[in-house]
């Protein structure tokens, strides 16, 4: 009996490459200990990067609490360049490392290179599966748990999702099933970077483009370097992403402090009038060797690097906030963080939208029963407006206001809590239980 040569003879066996990122580990090909006990550095936050006196140090407090930053929606990194081989995947893995460590936060890297990316080797592989394999369980990812069965995390805290390495299959992930996947993850991980292929004409590049809320250009010390870097920046603005572009951020990745040959100060001042900042990170051997990332084996000013880059890119969290109206104009955060208990008033609520004295408890019509919106289920006459609840000029009703108070509605008994909102209810929507059906 003869075998089709084009199918796989044992279904059940490791997806391609998952065992040359076991058995080739960085356990196994790398000399640390010698590394790791010339570069071990003590894990306090604080003492980290002590290069000056206390300004020094009062700079590097600031540049923390904005790492620190609170993330009420999910803010999504790109990092892209025309060139290959320029450090996109490193960028990302020891920036998104950096993230994880100093906000103690979910963060996640996503693999979407068409041509068998390899993030999934930068961090050790706890799973087989891709990024294919959560898109095709989306329909049944209810939770961070569910979630966490398809990624794999880094001693940093860091979580990636690799992409096959087999060029036939990585190219299956396309705009659509990126678009699903950042939709799903979103809801579980307040930061989300993108390991992006080096076109920028595949199909998934349109759903990273668009989904981006900043764009990391990466670029090496080289004239072809810096040349694709900016060349990446002139398509971007010529296709509708000049607003994109005037927030990016450059890296320039593996600059050697004894090179003669590039004015590397040229390349910096070129990038610095097309973007909002430009970091230059220093050559390391670590990060060369294209193993598993530790920030612990970065060379001191390498890691100072990539907090400096985490803490340019939490400069942009405030805007990112206000405009989906999670932050007050002042850049302060919202003045409510939970809903308030039943029967109480908002504390701190600005006006308007101060709630009534005197809150209905759980049971009682939605504050704010109003004339009938246009396609909403109304009740019959006669009946309640939902099952315990009084029906209007009925003791306990709630009056009725000429406009809806901006109050956040209660929980109904038997329904779980609802997430925190930010912001008060606008008029015109739902309450959070719909109403049943009546024929």
């Amino acid at each position: 009996m003869q075998h089709d040569q084009r199918q796989p003879t044992n279904p059940g066996a490791a997806p391609l490459g998952y065992t040359a990122a076991v058995e080739l580990s960085s356990d196994r090909l790398l000399n640390s200990k010698k590394q790791k006990a010339k570069s071990s550095r003590p894990a306090a936050g604080g003492s980290r990067f002590k290069l000056g006196g206390k300004k020094e140090e009062a700079e590097r407090q600031r540049k923390l609490d904005l790492i620190r930053t609170p993330v009420l929606s999910c803010y999504r990194i790109a990092v892209i360049s025309l060139k290959g081989g320029v450090g996109k995947t490193t960028t990302t893995t020891a920036l998104g490392s950096t993230l994880a460590s100093e906000r103690q936060d979910k963060i996640l890297a996503i693999d979407a290179n068409p041509d068998a990316g390899t993030l999934g080797r930068r961090v050790r592989r706890e799973t087989g599966a891709t990024i294919r394999d959560l898109v095709q369980a989306i329909p049944y990812l209810n939770s961070y748990m569910d979630i966490r069965r398809f990624t794999s995390q880094a001693s940093s805290g860091l979580e990636i999702i690799a992409n096959d390495v087999d060029p036939a299959v990585s190219t299956t992930f396309n705009d659509e099933d990126y678009r699903r996947a950042i939709d799903v993850l979103g809801k579980q991980y307040p930061i989300i970077l993108t390991d992006s292929g080096t076109g920028l004409l595949y199909s998934a590049m349109r759903g990273v483009l668009d989904l981006a809320d900043q764009l990391i250009i990466i670029s090496t010390p080289s004239v072809d370097g810096a040349s694709s870097a900016s060349t990446t920046l002139d398509w971007l603005s010529a296709h509708g992403y000049a607003d994109l572009v005037s927030r990016s951020l450059t890296v320039i990745s593996g600059v050697r402090e004894t090179g003669k040959m590039i004015k590397v100060e040229d390349i910096v001042s070129h990038f610095e009038t097309r973007c909002r900042g430009v970091v230059v990170v220093p050559f390391d051997e670590h990060l060369a060797a294209g193993a598993e990332v530790d920030l612990d084996m970065m060379r001191p000013k390498v890691r100072e690097a990539y907090f400096n880059l985490a803490a340019m890119v939490a400069e942009d969290f405030v805007r990112h906030q206000q405009s989906h109206g999670l932050w007050t104009s002042d850049g302060n955060p919202p003045p409510v963080a939970a809903p308030p208990l039943p029967g109480q008033p908002i504390p701190g609520q600005p006006q308007p939208g101060q709630p009534h004295p005197g809150r209905p408890m759980p049971g009682q019509p939605f504050p704010g029963a109003q004339p009938p919106v246009p396609g909403q289920h109304q009740p019959a006459p006669g009946q309640p407006p939902y099952p315990g609840q009084p029906v209007p000029g009925q003791p306990g009703a709630y009056p009725q206001q000429p406009q809806p108070p901006h109050g956040q509605p209660q929980p109904q008994p038997g329904q779980p809590q609802p997430p925190a909102q930010p912001y008060p209810q606008q008029p015109g929507q739902a309450p959070h239980t719909p109403p049943p059906s009546h024929q």
